[in-house]
């Protein structure tokens, strides 16, 4: 077990990074917070990608010598850190427009908490 646990450190780390941005979501009633939990639940699933997409003895998928042709076990695969790139990007737009709502909503309501919005919402009807 703790050879495992050795061996897999930052995928355990992960887990555990997911599982605090995860609680931080559904607990927290500040909105910034929530976003700040999101933002934690997305770098945790980019540690876990990039933590599995590495095998230790083999070298990025760019060839240096393009004359010797090496076989595909030589290489790391090459899609997890396309998947990490997009995410992150991603991530910051949804971020970003995240953020642009919330403002939006401070501005209509003159409050981050969740609940009081719910409460001021249902008073005016619905609206908007």
């Amino acid at each position: 077990m703790w050879d495992y646990i050795l061996n897999h450190y930052y995928e355990i780390a992960a887990v555990i990074l997911f599982g605090i941005g995860f609680m931080n979501l559904l607990l927290q009633s500040n909105l910034i917070k929530k976003i700040v939990g999101l933002n934690i639940m997305d770098t945790a699933i980019y540690l876990f990608l990039a933590a599995r997409g590495f095998v230790f003895g083999r070298i990025a998928p760019v060839p240096a010598d393009v004359t010797v042709p090496a076989s595909a076990e030589t290489y790391i695969n090459p899609v997890p850190g396309g998947l990490v790139l997009t995410g992150i990007v991603v991530s910051v737009s949804v971020t970003a427009f995240s953020l642009a709502l919330v403002m939006r909503l401070y501005k209509k309501y003159h409050t981050l908490n969740l609940d009081e919005i719910l409460v001021l919402c249902k008073k005016e009807g619905g609206s908007d």
